[in-house]
């Protein structure tokens, strides 16, 4: 068959989905490439994972037109042997970097996340490393949440073993860190670290990250933490959390809820906070001026 395979939201990031297709479909034999509309194909895939992107709205020559991510549905999944294949990465030009789940699941229900709805209120181990790992330089996790999972403790092991870079891309849930997972997190090759502070109530938060500072000493530009801002939050709240992150030796990353309709303060926060090399230089967003952003 000839297969013909479109990214939706563009190609700033790869999409494991249509990787992992498109490994299936080579190994069937089948012949894969990204669409090309003026060619005719037995099957085409696209696969969006946000929902705010305009869909792709060109006519396919094809027999069979097949959507998939959570852009366009919640529950719709890949099939397991589509699911637990190593992905194509060639398909990107990808050559040192490894992308892959480890976890599924997020026990915390917060309403403006769609993890726990899409795959189940308990964080599970759904592969282990060398499903999707085989020696590259650097891994870029994408588990929601996998201090929340039992098998946590072995999968770090996993990664401390591959002596990879690793860069765990969604927001590990500091309220979960113990002794034994800190000193874990410790002998990674860290490239990149985010925590997460989404409700501006929960002291735990800064506190666990106090300690977690002070047990590895990691530094500002390996650990970031997301502030979820425009949702069950007041503006002086979100500058509070911005505040107090950069005290505690973190790199705040503001991200907006519904940013469409957000305010503008909220907005420009985000440009200064978000810009490092204004962030840097201007101490205080009440010094920042708009215009300059």
């Amino acid at each position: 068959m000839r297969i013909g395979l479109v990214d939706v939201d563009g190609h700033n990031f790869p999409n494991l989905a249509l990787m992992k297709i498109s490994a299936w479909h080579k190994q069937q034999g089948d012949e894969v490439e990204w669409c090309n509309p003026l060619l005719p194909y037995d099957r085409v895939y696209l696969s969006k994972v946000f929902d705010f992107t305009p869909d792709f709205e060109t006519c396919l020559n094809t027999k069979m037109l097949i959507y998939g991510g959570t852009g366009y549905d919640l529950y719709n999944k890949l099939p397991k042997e589509i699911e637990s294949i190593y992905p194509d990465y060639d398909l990107y030009g990808i050559k040192n970097t490894a992308y892959g789940f480890l976890t599924r699941g997020c026990p915390r229900s917060c309403p403006f996340c769609i993890v726990g709805k899409k795959e189940g209120l308990k964080s599970m181990k759904v592969a282990d490393l060398d499903q999707f790992w085989r020696g590259q330089k650097f891994i870029k996790l994408l588990d929601p949440n996998i201090l929340a999972c039992k098998d946590h403790e072995e999968l770090l092991q996993q990664l401390i073993k591959s002596g990879a870079w690793i860069d765990f891309t969604q927001g590990l849930d500091a309220r979960l860190l113990t002794i034994d997972n800190v000193q874990l997190l410790s002998k990674l090759k860290i490239k990149m670290l985010h925590f997460a502070w989404d409700d501006p109530n929960d002291e735990s938060v800064p506190y666990m990250l106090w300690h977690f500072k002070k047990a590895t000493c990691i530094d500002r530009r390996k650990a970031a933490v997301y502030v979820l801002t425009n949702f069950n939050s007041t503006f002086e709240q979100d500058l509070y959390r911005v505040y107090k992150l950069r005290e505690l030796g973190y790199d705040p990353y503001v991200m907006i809820f519904d940013k469409k309709n957000a305010p503008k303060k909220v907005r420009y926060l985000q440009r200064w906070v978000n810009n490092k090399r204004i962030f840097l230089t201007i101490d205080r967003f009440e010094d920042y001026d708009h215009k300059v952003g």
